[in-house]
């Protein structure tokens, strides 16, 4: 069967929204690092929106930092791809705006000039939480990451690290005297335009001085908060969409109706008209992120890491276990206690929201997925929301059953034998860990400082809480182990 290109966009079947813009008056204006499902399902669907809407220049060059998948998917397109919206009824969307995919590995001199390009204004975001080679408990460069250490070693010739292309490219800017530009993560970290900022400083202080003093007057770092389910793509996803359009579309993604984008109004040149397409620009994001982080994500490795090891696949299959339920809804209601919100924000009409989110069938949104590099979610998605109840006294025994959970997942067996690989980028040293004896597996782990800081010395209650958990879910199982904490409800 034909392969989806720009010269078959006339002749898909009607129902199918396709680029009303010209494609061809794109320029390499924004540069994306990771160009993962995510970002194809959120920020290039935004900018496709204003496109439709006011036509302009605004393409983007997408850069794989590890394989070369995505090019292989979009590049004999000519960057084409269909969104699948999973709803009551599915919705396909071809989107235009991605004009461009290097594969860092490959070439990595492209994504340096790509950043480096006069036209370049603007660089995203979304690496995952690990991508920043960051601790997650102070937000600081691990200068000892194998990755940061050989871009130090090799002076940036040739960078592995996100981190180190960034720098690459600004500097290559500073010396062809170009201005600077906006440097806007777009992934699941509190704070994450502080964050990025602080590894990119701390990184190019050492490269070169006078680079980052250069840095620090002309580059900017919003924060933003994103937000849309996207599920891995499925082959009954791509024989869906290719029932639909007639062609064979290899870079499908697939994603919720749902969609929400926050950005700290912080720019160092101009950038494309979000705000005239939804994206809500505000002097200060940290109140939505929050929410987003505290609730939906948090809730999101809560129903993973109960769900995945006791036989549950989907997120709609986990939500609709009326234990599990009750548990996520106890969670919600002890992490809003000690959450700040806008005034004019419905907590409870979000919290509902998320349910009915979460019950999505469609989205057939997978728990192992949303489990992996759980050392590097937990953070911001579970501690900060625990150390504030330390902080005002208040009763922890929710979270030290969540943390027990975290710990059993750990152990990669799941209720009916069945083991599978853990997915994180500390997993091996979380493995030795929870192959010591049971009576010393929790306070192992609670030991990783990068993890947990000093919360171990400090709670030891919390300690004590965590381990009972934890040879609770081992000895009587999760839904008895949730029935003791918060009743048969």
């Amino acid at each position: 069967m034909t392969r989806l290109s720009p010269e078959l966009l006339g002749e898909l079947p009607a129902g199918v929204d396709v680029p009303s813009y010209d494609r061809q008056k794109l320029k390499p204006r924004i540069v994306h690092l990771g160009i993962g499902a995510f970002h194809r399902a959120h920020q290039a669907v935004y900018l496709d929106d204003l496109l439709n809407k006011q036509g302009g220049d605004w393409g983007i060059v997408g850069v794989s930092l590890r394989s070369d998948s995505v090019a292989k998917q979009l590049l004999p397109q000519g960057g084409l791809y269909t969104q699948l919206e999973k709803g009551a009824e599915n919705q396909f969307r071809i989107i235009g705006s991605v004009i461009d995919v290097i594969v860092a590995p490959e070439n990595p001199d492209a994504v340096i000039q790509a950043i480096a390009n006069q036209h370049t204004g603007l660089v995203s975001l979304t690496i995952t939480e690990k991508g920043y080679c960051h601790n997650p408990a102070t937000g600081t460069l691990l200068m000892d990451h194998s990755e940061i250490q050989q871009d130090i070693t090799n002076n940036l010739r040739r960078p592995v690290s996100a981190v180190g292309f960034i720098i690459a490219g600004l500097k290559l800017r500073y010396e062809q005297g170009l201005p600077g530009i906006t440097l806007l993560s777009c992934d699941n970290l509190p704070n994450n335009g502080h964050v990025l900022r602080c590894v990119v400083s701390e990184l190019a202080r050492i490269i070169d001085p006078m680079l980052s003093e250069w840095i620090d007057k002309h580059v900017t770092f919003p924060c933003s908060m994103v937000d849309r389910i996207v599920p891995a793509t499925t082959d009954a996803d791509l024989t869906c969409v290719r029932e639909r359009l007639g062609v064979v579309d290899k870079g499908v993604v697939s994603c919720e109706p749902f969609s929400q984008w926050v950005v700290e109004n912080n720019f160092a040149q101009p950038v494309p008209d979000y705000a005239s397409v939804g994206v809500l620009l505000t002097q200060d994001v940290s109140a939505y992120e929050k929410i987003k982080l505290r609730l939906l994500n948090g809730s999101h490795s809560l129903i993973a890491y109960f769900g995945y090891v006791n036989g549950f696949d989907f997120v709609h299959q986990v939500v609709n276990q009326p234990v599990f339920l009750a548990l996520i809804q106890r969670y919600m209601s002890e992490a809003q206690s000690v959450l700040g919100a806008p005034t004019s924000f419905d907590m409870k009409a979000y919290k509902s929201q998320l349910i009915e989110r979460f019950k999505n069938p469609a989205l057939q949104h997978q728990t192992y997925q949303i489990a992996m590099d759980g050392s590097q979610k937990i953070p911001q998605r579970w501690l900060e929301t625990l150390t504030l109840l330390l902080d005002n006294g208040r009763d922890t025994q929710l979270f030290a059953l969540l943390i027990a959970a975290w710990i059993t997942y750990l152990c990669a067996k799941r209720i009916d034998g069945e083991y599978f690989e853990v997915m994180d980028p500390m997993a091996e040293q979380l493995k030795e860990w929870v192959g010591l004896p049971d009576d010393r597996v929790v306070d192992a782990v609670l030991s990783c400082e990068a993890i947990f800081g000093d919360l171990s010395q400090r709670a030891p209650q919390l300690v004590r809480q965590i381990n009972q958990q934890y040879q609770s879910l081992n000895q009587q199982g999760a839904v008895e182990s949730i029935n003791n904490l918060i009743g048969n409800s």
